[in-house]
C-alpha cells in the first residue's frame, strides 16, 4: 500500500506565527509554579484568544513540558503577551522564577524567528545547537519583536 501524503494550504495566513515554548522543572520549588502556568494555559486553550488560531500541549519529559500555539499574525500574537493573564505571570515569573526555566521561539512566515531563554542554563532547541551564540536579552534583543528585526537583518 502506498503512502497518502497530504499537506496545507496556508495562503490565507501569510502572517502567520509559529510559537513553541516549554517550561522546565529545575528544583521543588517549580512544582507551584508549574502548577500555576498549568492553570493558565487551560484558560488559554478555552477562552481562545483573539487570533490564536491553535494551541496543543505535550512533554519533553517528565519535567519538562512544552506548548506549540498558531497565531494570525504577530499583532494579534503582542496583543496577547501583554494582555491578562501572560502579562501577570510573566513579570511574576522574572521577579521570582522558583527553581523553573522557560523558553520560547517563534518563526514568522514573513522570514523571521527569535528565542528567548530564561533560567535555562542547559539550553533546549536553537539555545543548545551552538551554532547561533548566546546574547544577553537587553537593547534591541529585549523584545520579540526587536530579535524578529535583528534575525532579519
Amino acid at each position: 500500500m502506498q503512502a497518502q501524503r497530504t499537506t496545507v494550504d496556508l495562503t490565507a495566513y501569510p502572517d502567520l506565527m509559529v510559537v513553541m515554548l516549554g517550561f522546565r522543572l529545575r528544583g521543588l520549588r517549580a512544582i507551584p509554579a508549574m502548577m500555576a502556568i498549568g492553570k493558565g494555559l487551560g484558560e488559554i486553550a478555552r477562552r481562545h484568544p483573539d487570533g490564536l488560531l491553535h494551541h496543543e500541549g505535550f512533554l519533553f519529559g517528565w519535567n519538562h513540558v512544552g506548548i506549540r500555539q498558531y497565531w494570525r499574525d504577530p499583532a494579534a500574537l503582542a496583543a496577547f503577551t501583554r494582555s491578562e493573564p501572560h502579562g501577570g505571570w510573566w513579570r511574576s515569573f522574572l521577579r521570582d522564577p522558583k527553581q523553573a526555566g522557560f523558553w520560547h521561539e517563534a518563526y514568522s512566515m514573513r522570514g523571521g524567528m527569535e528565542a528567548i531563554y530564561v533560567n535555562m542554563p542547559d539550553g533546549t532547541g536553537i539555545g543548545m545547537t551552538g551554532f547561533a551564540p548566546a546574547r544577553d536579552a537587553g537593547g534591541a534583543f529585549m523584545t520579540a519583536a526587536g530579535r524578529m528585526a535583528a534575525a532579519r537583518g
